[in-house]
């Protein structure tokens, strides 16, 4: 009744080709918006913009390269820990080595030396897929491991092999305080957000999901595998490079290589196939779903409990987080492989045919 787009006509092209023809739905994000620039950073304490939502940020800012790559392309990928770690690596040593490099511009340079590490190993995307494709990209992984850990240059010849980046500032606006990290990430995701939603709209998007549907007919019809591919390695490992760069900058502030080892590949990938593969709104989604099942499960389960008498300790904690992630993987891939994004959209159908049978 109150999701209908009775009487909305489109009467031009650029009309009819918005990002959200609906205007319920233009409201709904203008809202959100207004709750997520305003809203969170005066009413949220330090706890909640540290724990969860500058993690949800950057999360879902890497969810959202990983999903253009993985969900739009179609090419499997376990090397995308190594390519946030490219990033915050390569974006720290421009911050610290150039006087004056302001940070963005720093941010960004990582988020370019990620796309030419991410082109190099997608490569052998032109020659294998599936379960090859992933031992292939999860080289990757190992590789920048073992760089970022034994090569001294990269960790400025830190003895402790960790690197730390105290306090920057954005044009002399200092980013010290959770409210304007909080900002500064989201100012990210706007932006990327924007440009990601766009491009797979765009001709190189339709190219990523012909390839990923069929890509012996895909170039029948005259798309380029290699182009196309390749594009995809390099528009993602941008944005996973960006992200891993906010990561460290912004999120830990001081970091090692295991910050991005192995299980943050794993946990992105988790984030698309939770959220919704082949959808911008899944990946925020999945990101949401991560951050927020840890924060649940240890306040419910010392609950749980407390009537038996019983304590939960941190490593059962842990177990169960682990357990509860795989389960939850097995589910979706069962029940709904497109994730929650696909059942997003069905409510959404359902309620502009309410209360009519359907």
């Amino acid at each position: 009744m109150f999701y209908r787009e009775n009487g909305q006509f489109r009467t031009t092209y650029r009309a009819d080709q918005q990002i959200f023809p609906i205007s319920q739905d233009r409201w709904a994000i203008f809202a959100l918006l207004v709750v997520a620039v305003v809203g969170v950073p005066l009413f949220a304490d330090e706890y909640m913009l540290r724990a969860i939502f500058i993690p949800f940020l950057i999360l879902s800012l890497a969810a959202l390269g990983v999903n253009i790559l993985v969900g739009y392309c179609g090419q499997i990928s376990l090397g995308s820990g190594a390519f946030m770690a490219v990033g915050a690596y390569a974006a720290y040593n421009m911050y610290v080595r150039i006087d004056g490099m302001p940070v963005i511009l720093a941010l960004l340079t990582g988020g370019f030396f990620a796309t030419l590490v991410g082109i190099l190993f997608g490569i052998p995307s032109l020659r294998v897929k599936g379960l090859y494709l992933a031992l292939a990209t999860l080289a990757a992984q190992f590789f920048c491991d073992w760089a970022f850990l034994r090569v001294n240059w990269f960790t400025n010849n830190s003895t402790s092999g960790s690197v730390a980046v105290a306090e920057f500032n954005v044009a002399g606006w200092a980013i010290t305080s959770p409210a304007s990290r909080y900002l500064f990430c989201l100012g990210f995701v706007l932006v990327f957000g924007v440009l990601a939603k766009n491009l797979v709209r765009g001709a190189i998007g339709r190219e990523w999901m012909a390839i990923r549907d069929m890509d012996v007919a895909a170039a029948v019809i005259g798309i380029r595998p290699m182009y196309a591919k390749l594009s995809a390695f390099a528009v993602s490992s941008f944005i996973v490079g960006v992200a891993g760069g906010l990561w460290g900058f912004v999120h830990l502030g001081a970091w090692e290589p295991a910050a991005f080892s192995i299980d943050r590949s794993f946990q992105m990938l988790f984030m698309v196939i939770i959220g919704g593969l082949g959808s911008i709104m899944g990946s925020f989604f999945g990101a949401a779903f991560i951050v927020a099942l840890p924060i649940f499960l240890n306040q419910f389960l010392p609950l749980l409990g407390v009537p038996f008498g019983l304590t939960v300790s941190t490593a059962f904690l842990s177990h169960a987080e682990s357990m509860a992630f795989g389960a939850l993987i097995v589910w979706f891939l069962i029940v709904e492989p497109h994730g929650l994004a696909k059942l997003w959209s069905v409510g959404k159908q359902k309620m502009r045919l309410w209360p009519f049978p359907h």
